[in-house]
């Protein structure tokens, strides 16, 4: 039997409604932090906008012979053939000058981070002896060292005499990897470079699970889903979409309620639900509701696993009683939005953390992509379930908190842990 709250059922009737209409929700933004993301980089005028057009088959980037002309990051969401929902991501020139230029370079840094996959254009200059610190040579090798996969590319071969095989040549020789060669201009390897991208899509892509160990065909899960002041009006946030299309999925009997619908919800099944799943903030309230039979966890735990390091973050909460009284605490959020007054990162955590640490505790809370390139001064580091983020993003992050040697957790997480109910609470599967 399945039991949906009429508030909740309404919500998915609208949800279902829209994606009918519109073909998708809002499928640019929603579903970013579950495309595969390919970013495009190089130098000023390098051809990084043209080749993006090229691909997409759309005006997507400006195209100017002014050096310069891509100053913050554009994003592209299609369907590539073969391999699914993709975001393609063109950058400003990795070799921009003076102050606005450094600026654009740290965003082009940023994107880098992001990038499951980079399409690195180079220039005769790049492979040089001495190709610098702005060079397309020395950009790929330290993208490739993140763990990104790394595709070189010639561009423009149909302005150059022998179509740029001699620098494809010299590319892997100093790079070890193959250069594909194409020209936005006549379309020339461009059909050859979506072939690649498709391939590494294919080879690289892990199928991962938000509910793994958690759920099984013919489990009850029930979903207890606050709808307050913060929640989107009309429509539930990707988290739930997200876990509800999953329960789907795997054949479960997904049960929506809202916390004061949880009772009756659960008088109306013959058996407790193997699993309940609620909003972290939520915890206290419904860990005294659930059976003693039923397995309870969160929609952030849940992302903790999807989409970071569910163990650095486990055994960083733990590390919270050892925090000093005047600890420095990074609050990150993964989108930006406009904070109320139960606003879970910048009042209901940060309470929690005083009302164990004591008051002098110092708390910096950062949205989007405003993450600090220096970590060593933080006592903590706590993220959001980042849903809006790619994994890359994330485990990139949680690499440079862990090469600063500070600790970093999850909003989920660490509320279970400051409630002292993290013992109990059901991790996924990594």
């Amino acid at each position: 039997m399945q039991v949906v709250s009429p508030k909740i059922s309404q919500k998915l009737s609208m949800l279902i409604s829209d994606y009918l209409e519109n073909g998708g929700i809002d499928m640019a933004q929603a579903a970013r932090g579950e495309r595969v993301q390919i970013g495009v980089f190089g130098r000023r005028n390098a051809g990084k906008s043209s080749l993006l057009n090229a691909l997409t088959g759309q005006r997507a980037a400006l195209v100017s012979e002014v050096a310069g002309t891509t100053t913050d990051p554009v994003y592209k969401p299609m369907e590539l053939h073969g391999a699914g929902a993709v975001m393609f991501v063109d950058t400003a020139g990795f070799d921009d000058a003076g102050t606005l230029g450094g600026m654009r370079v740290d965003r082009t840094r940023a994107a880098s981070a992001r990038a499951d996959i980079a399409l690195v254009l180079f220039e005769a200059e790049d492979v040089a002896e001495d190709g610098g610190e702005d060079g397309a040579l020395h950009w790929a090798e330290r993208i490739r060292a993140s763990g990104t996969t790394v595709i070189p590319v010639v561009a423009k071969i149909d302005l150059r005499p022998d179509g740029g095989a001699e620098l494809a040549k010299s590319i892997e020789s100093r790079l070890g990897l193959s250069a594909l060669r194409v020209s936005a201009e006549t379309g020339e390897g461009i059909d050859a470079l979506r072939e690649t991208l498709v391939r590494e899509i294919q080879r690289g892509g892990e199928e991962r699970k938000l509910l793994a160990g958690l759920a099984e065909a013919g489990d009850t899960v029930l979903l207890v889903m606050p709808q307050d002041a913060e929640a989107p009006k009309g429509r539930l946030i990707q988290p739930q979409v997200q876990t509800i299309r999953e329960l789907l999925d795997a054949r479960c009997v997904a049960v929506g309620c809202t916390p004061d619908t949880m009772e009756p919800a659960l008088a109306s099944l013959r058996e407790p639900p193997a699993l309940i799943i609620t909003d972290s903030q939520a915890f206290a309230e419904v860990r005294e509701k659930t059976p003693q039979a039923s397995r309870l966890t969160s929609f952030s735990v849940l992302f903790a696993a999807y989409k970071g390091d569910i163990g650095y973050f486990r055994a960083s909460a733990e590390r919270v009683k050892d925090l000093p009284p005047d600890a420095r605490i990074l609050i990150a959020e993964a989108c930006t939005h406009n904070a109320l007054d139960a606003d879970i990162g910048r009042v209901k955590i940060p309470a929690l953390l005083r009302k164990r640490l004591g008051g002098k505790i110092r708390i910096e809370v950062v949205g989007g992509a405003d993450f600090p390139t220096e970590l060593s001064g933080y006592d903590l580091i706590v993220h959001c379930g980042a849903c809006m983020f790619n994994r890359r993003y994330v485990l990139s992050r949680v690499a440079a908190a862990r090469a600063a040697g500070v600790p970093m957790t999850n909003y989920g997480i660490l509320i279970a842990e400051l409630t002292g109910i993290l013992g109990r609470v059901a991790l996924p599967e990594a």
